[in-house]
């Protein structure tokens, strides 16, 4: 599995990705289990009041957020270009530049996340 990671005004998203004969979770709304590659991460957006408070470049930002919406790909060019995307996408929802995300990808074994 890939752990992909967006850095950007003081804060971090990362999302999984499970790749080929790994088990990816399922649950309502999970890509088809034969997708090769599934993404999986945190969708939400700047709301005025309510939500959970982040501080993004040193402003405080209310927080919504959604279910998130796992996609399935089918190669691994393709599922690292959609990590990369919705990562991008979720920051510039909070008023983030997208350029300004630095993304990094980090390989991790399952055996490594259940301690």
């Amino acid at each position: 599995m890939l752990m992909v990671r967006g850095r950007a005004g003081g804060t971090e998203l990362t999302g999984t990705l499970y790749e080929r004969g790994e088990r990816a979770p399922s649950f309502r709304g999970a890509p088809d289990e034969d997708a090769a590659y599934v993404w999986v991460c945190d969708e939400f957006y700047e709301v005025d009041s309510g939500g959970t408070t982040q501080l993004v470049d040193g402003r405080e930002v209310n927080l919504a957020f959604e279910s998130p919406m796992p996609r399935g790909f089918d190669t691994r060019e393709q599922a690292l270009d959609g990590a990369r995307e919705h990562i991008r996408t979720q920051f510039a929802r909070i008023g983030v530049d997208p350029d300004d995300v630095i993304l990094e990808v980090e390989k991790t074994d399952a055996e490594d996340r259940r301690e």
